[in-house]
């Protein structure tokens, strides 16, 4: 069964198989500001540069006001930007000797034990 999504008239959900149109970054660009310059409406900007649709111009126009480009960012990780590793700098725990650190475990122990009474 091939299931279509149609949404106003406009923007088709890809059929299994299918493959998507790629842009290059400069014709983003020039749709982009071809369209914020008022050279025409969304549709006839979309038209002139070849979109398959003029909600993909929508989105470009989007990116572009938001981050001041158009860049894919697809597949790429943020990763830890501005996080600190939690564990990174913490004191470690030392002992002098291993009943000093038996009685320290102990103490994690109970205090486990009233945090958690059902267990």
């Amino acid at each position: 069964m091939d299931v279509t999504l149609l949404l106003g008239g406009d923007f088709i959900m890809a059929k299994k198989g299918s493959t998507f149109q790629t842009y290059s970054n400069e014709l983003k660009i020039q749709a982009v500001e071809s369209f914020l310059n008022g050279e025409g409406s969304q549709s006839a900007i979309a038209k002139k540069y070849g979109l398959k649709s003029r909600t993909q111009l929508i989105e470009w126009v989007r990116k572009y006001q938001e981050t001041g480009g158009i860049s894919d960012s697809r597949g790429k990780s943020s990763g830890n930007k501005g996080l600190k590793n939690p564990l990174k700098g913490r004191p470690r725990t030392k002992f002098d000797s291993m009943e000093e650190e038996l009685e320290y475990y102990k103490a994690q122990v109970a205090y486990l034990k009233k945090q958690y009474p059902n267990l």
